[in-house]
């Protein structure tokens, strides 16, 4: 099932951050914690600084996509930047990456955005050919 992060999906959501920063080759800089994901997503006492969606499946996150929204530009209508798409190495090949790439579109859709943007690395291939 793929639905929107909650703070309880706090800490599988980093366990699964901490394998994208393995495989992204940045473990060591990795800063992330389950006090700051739930300080800048899932807080009542300030907005979110980002929005994430969750693959799971029995209670398991499996994969997961964060994006954050530039509120607009020229044209006045919001640009939603994917920051991050994960799915964990066992999980792959079971349409997760679909679906949440699916329901990034529909909240794009739904804030009438510009445009979606991302980015990924060079040497990913496997990224560039499901984009």
């Amino acid at each position: 099932m793929i639905r929107r992060a909650v703070a309880s999906d706090a800490p599988q959501l980093l366990s699964l951050m901490r394998g994208l920063a393995r495989f992204e080759g940045y473990d060591d800089r990795f800063a992330v914690t389950v006090e700051t994901l739930l300080e800048r997503g899932f807080s009542a006492d300030r907005p979110p600084e980002f929005t994430a969606w969750v693959a799971e499946v029995d209670g398991s996150l499996l994969g997961y996509a964060v994006i954050y929204v530039i509120p607009y530009t020229f044209d006045l209508r919001p640009t939603v930047v994917l920051k991050e798409l994960f799915i964990d190495q066992a999980a792959r090949g079971r349409n997760f990456g679909h679906g949440l790439m699916e329901a990034v579109v529909e909240h794009a859709r739904s804030l009438n955005a510009r445009l979606i943007r991302w980015q990924v690395l060079p040497d990913n291939g496997a990224a560039k050919n499901f984009y």
